[in-house]
């Protein structure tokens, strides 16, 4: 059997750069090899496409020292739309090698440019098929105000918030302490449109609000102020298969000492926090945490992947938190931990990825 070519694609423009690059070693260690030829393809911080080494060890994930993407001075030449799907590079002396023509790209990529859509557009534009989200369902659940939104329209309960513009905190910010006041205590100060945990603080005293909004606005100019929610921590996977939609075993993040799953505890292995799956549920709230991760893709138009966080109240109500299209891959993160919970193994998993990428 000819074997299919996928590019693993993996570092961006965005601060979850480091992570995605972790990722991407844990990616070139387990794809099948059997069934697939692999070209690595890193995004520098600049945006530079480049050639990379198809070594797994060079990408480790290590706290003290995150992998990244640095510019060899290779550039990639994507294929053009109606031609052949040759992939090309080009040397820094300027010589241009044809790499061969590619089936399918694998974007492991987080944050902006590369979860929200953008990159999607692009080899849409292309005409080339990927694995993961599409367009929509990426662009919708980058921004949590929209994806709140979606998520409202069909009937799916979320946690209250307020959205708060740069501008409307700096010309008037008395009235958005008092929207937030309305929320209670504890809320949540959010990046809209950043991921990982990436500039969110957990505000319990409302002193604490001014340098919480300041670090979200550091990430993005449109943040959530957001209800705390009383409840458990309960993530599920989602994936696309062949055989239609399903969900993982439910998995939970237990705090023990950190007051939210921060970066740290997400991808560090941070002490204060387990990441536990398959999480102790009765038979009947595993379905329903099922269902519930199943209707939030849906409501998103999702493809290909999901990982949905929502909290389980003690009055039983779930109340979904957010929808993660590009969750992370390295050893300690929860999305490949559930599938490996529910029977499927990390190698597997990746391959479930790439052929609903070559459905498309």
């Amino acid at each position: 059997m000819d074997k299919q070519t996928v590019v693993v694609l993996f570092g961006g423009r965005s601060s979850e750069h480091s992570i995605s690059s972790a990722t991407a070693g844990g990616v070139l260690g387990a794809i099948d090899r059997d069934r697939y030829a692999v070209i690595p393809v890193g995004i520098t911080r600049e945006g530079a496409f480049v050639l990379e080494d198809d070594d797994p060890a060079k990408f480790p994930l290590d706290a003290a020292h995150l992998p990244e993407v640095v510019d060899n001075g290779t550039r990639i030449l994507w294929p053009e739309p109606g031609g052949d799907r040759t992939l090309r590079v080009v040397h820094p002396g300027g010589a241009v090698d044809g790499l061969g023509e590619i089936d399918v790209v694998l974007p492991i990529l987080h944050g902006p440019h590369g979860e929200d859509g953008t990159i999607q557009g692009y080899f849409d534009t292309l005409e080339v098929p990927y694995a993961g989200g599409g367009v929509l369902d990426s662009a919708l659940c980058m921004d949590k105000h929209f994806m709140k939104i979606a998520l409202q329209a069909a009937g799916i309960p979320v946690a209250p918030w307020v959205t708060v513009r740069r501008a409307a905190w700096d010309g008037d910010p008395s009235s958005v302490r008092e929207q937030a006041a309305g929320l209670g205590l504890p809320v949540f100060v959010k990046p809209a449109r950043a991921g990982s945990s990436v500039g969110v603080s957990k505000v319990s005293a409302p002193e604490e609000l001014d340098a919480a909004l300041a670090v979200a606005f550091a990430e993005d100019d449109k943040v959530l102020i957001e209800s705390g929610v009383t409840g458990r921590e309960i993530e599920v996977a989602v994936l696309e298969a062949a055989e239609g939609v399903r969900a993982s075993l439910p998995g939970e993040i237990v705090l023990t000492s950190r007051g939210f799953y921060d970066f740290e505890g997400k991808y560090l292995g941070g002490d204060g926090v387990d990441v536990v799956c398959p999480a102790e549920l009765s038979d009947a709230e595993v379905s329903a945490v099922q269902e519930a991760g199943v209707r939030a893709f849906e409501a998103v138009d999702g493809r290909g992947l999901a990982r949905v966080d929502m909290f389980l109240t003690p009055s039983g109500e779930l109340v979904v938190n957010e929808l993660n299209t590009m969750p992370g891959f390295t050893p300690i993160s929860m999305f490949p931990k559930c599938w490996v919970a529910s029977g499927l193994s990390y190698g597997d998993l990746i391959t479930e990825l790439v052929e609903a990428g070559l459905r498309r």
